[in-house]
């Protein structure tokens, strides 16, 4: 419903100004109404990309409806998602053909490269879906697809291979288009005392109040303190969250060499401490997550390093900590958006102003590699500039054969090895490996692990979250006083009161298992196989009923595994 009324609101706008632009009664600059119509494209589209995501199967509507309920009922039958996908593209095309270049408005609208990293997201996340959720019943034409009962579907054929095919050459040539460069990397991992900007433009992308002279953000949000849009960003990362990245992710860093950590000669140097975990690894773990030996403040207007002349490092986290709010979860704390300006995090309120960047380049690098590899089986040559591009951005050798062949992947702890209960081949599982590391923080690993269908491995084994090492090292850090002695302040005893889980289960810190009492996360994540796509809502399908009171009689199906009565069990 949410995300029909969205559409309803281009769709108004559509039927009332396109009229009005052909008959050029509309005054002021025609390229300027243009461009905003082709915005009005861009949003219909990301609004059925939401709900493509989402539900898979939708229904396409091009008008505003009237309060009817035969017209609405009628208007709600589910088009198969291979048709939303192209209605998407075609909505992007028509937008692309309409937008003014990268550099509009300084970037705080949507523009022409912006489209075109759209298409291709939306491209490569169809492609990549057909391709692994065939036989599932997610996919249009499969023998138990739920749109085959329908009688507004007979007829209908699905070449699924040729809708692979389209949709992934259409993400090779929306990826390809003249996209923005990639942002330098000075290669330096900490400022020094009184730098706050100017010492790494890359880290700097996601920390400066203004982007719009960065080539690589083709779309960003600004924020103004005097007009009181501002954000808790900065201090957050600076106190921490409740939150922070799992091992898996860091482990999944290369070292500078190019070798995964565990490549015999990779020179990995443990984990010990987080800051020898990072040491000669990929600048990009280097950077956005935090380790002891950083810089954690640099500002001569912060009062805790006036009067000292000295930067202070970040030393410790705070893995146990009284303040609920502050704690570290995993021990690895995201340092990505974080700023060293004083006067954004100098204490807990709405004071951070850094950009946040929305679309970037790098994405369009990525996309092209997947879908060139996934269509053709190699990599041409601008595949292989891109990948060697983004390496070389990240400090890591750019001979990426030489990852690819000392990859073990029964060695990695990543979902997307897997995509179903297969095996990808080492070349396919580097190119995923790039876009998590590139993307840390970016909220893109959800939406990549679903049209994977990497999710598949918890569906019969639970995925136990880890943090840092803890029991080697790190728990020796952590005392209190008690009666003028000092003791630690680890409890690990199983119990409601535990602040970390046992030595016994792991030396690596367990955060989801602390305790087993009233704790249904206590042995690992899980997944269900209807979890792929969300239901549609059983009062959703009542309203599409052609009898109101009968609710198989709904002109909508539900999602495959998901029940069409409540109180039933998933599958």
């Amino acid at each position: 419903q949410g995300l029909l009324s969205r559409v309803r609101v281009w769709n108004y706008l559509f039927e009332e100004v396109l009229p009005k632009e052909e008959a050029g009664t509309i005054q002021g600059a025609s390229d300027l109404l243009s461009h905003y119509i082709g915005e009005a494209y861009f949003f219909r589209a990301l609004s059925y990309y939401v709900a493509l995501v989402k539900y898979g199967d939708f229904p396409i509507v091009e008008e505003v409806l009237p309060d009817q309920s035969d017209v609405l009922v009628e208007h709600s039958k589910r088009a198969p998602r291979n048709e939303v996908a192209r209605f998407i593209l075609k909505d992007l095309d028509e937008a692309i053909s309409r937008l003014k270049d990268h550099g509009f408005q300084m970037n705080q609208r949507i523009n022409k490269q912006t489209a075109l990293l759209l298409k291709s997201r939306v491209a490569l996340f169809e492609a990549t879906f057909e391709k692994y959720h065939q036989g599932t019943g997610r996919v249009p034409g499969d023998a138990n697809w739920p749109g085959a009962k329908m009688d507004y579907n007979s007829g209908k054929s699905f070449d699924i291979p040729g809708e692979i095919d389209f949709f992934l050459t259409q993400a090779m040539d929306a990826a390809s288009a003249d996209q923005a460069t990639l942002t330098d990397n000075s290669h330096v991992m900490n400022p020094v005392y009184g730098q706050v900007y100017g010492w790494n433009p890359y880290f700097e992308m996601f920390s400066t109040p203004d982007a719009s002279g960065i080539n690589e953000v083709l779309l960003w949000k600004q924020y103004n303190k005097g007009l009181s849009i501002s954000h808790c960003v900065p201090i957050r990362l600076q106190v921490g969250d409740r939150t922070g990245m799992t091992r898996a992710l860091v482990n999944t860093f290369l070292m500078k060499n190019g070798l995964p950590i565990y490549a015999a000669g990779s020179g990995y140097h443990g984990d010990v401490t987080v800051s020898q975990e990072k040491k000669d690894r990929d600048e990009r773990l280097q950077l956005f997550v935090w380790g002891e030996e950083d810089v954690q403040r640099s500002d001569t207007k912060d009062p805790a390093i006036a009067d000292t002349g000295v930067v202070v490092h970040m030393e410790n986290f705070r893995i146990i900590s009284d303040a609920e709010q502050n704690r570290d979860i995993t021990g690895y704390r995201p340092r990505k958006a974080y700023t060293y300006d004083y006067d954004q995090n100098r204490n807990d309120e709405l004071l951070g102003s850094n950009g946040c960047v929305i679309f970037r380049a790098t994405e369009a690098y990525l996309n092209y590699m997947e879908a060139c590899y996934e269509k053709n089986g190699s990599l041409d040559g601008k595949a292989q500039g891109y990948w060697k591009a983004i390496r070389r951005r990240a400090g890591v050798d750019e001979d990426f054969s030489k990852t690819i062949g000392a990859t073990n992947l029964g060695n990695e702890n990543d979902l997307a090895v897997y995509s179903g209960d297969q095996l990808v081949d080492p070349t396919l599982y580097n190119i995923r490996r790039e876009r998590r590391c590139e993307f840390n923080g970016e909220g893109m690993r959800w939406d990549d692990l679903i049209r994977w269908r990497a999710w598949d491995q918890l569906l019969t084994k639970p995925y136990i979250i880890e943090g840092v090492n803890f029991w080697d090292a790190a728990y020796l850090k952590y005392t209190k006083t008690v009666d003028g002695v000092e003791v630690s302040a680890v409890v690990a005893d199983g119990t409601t009161e535990a602040n970390v889980s046992r030595k016994e289960d792991s030396k690596y810190l367990r955060p989801l298992r602390r305790t087993s009492i009233n704790n249904q996360l206590y042995d690992g994540l899980t997944w269900r196989k209807a979890f792929y796509l969300s239901p549609i809502g059983l009062q959703d399908m009542q309203l599409a009923a052609t009898n109101p009171e009968d609710i198989n009689t709904t002109v909508m199906y539900q999602n495959p595994y998901w029940p069409m009565a409540p109180g039933k069990a998933l599958e």
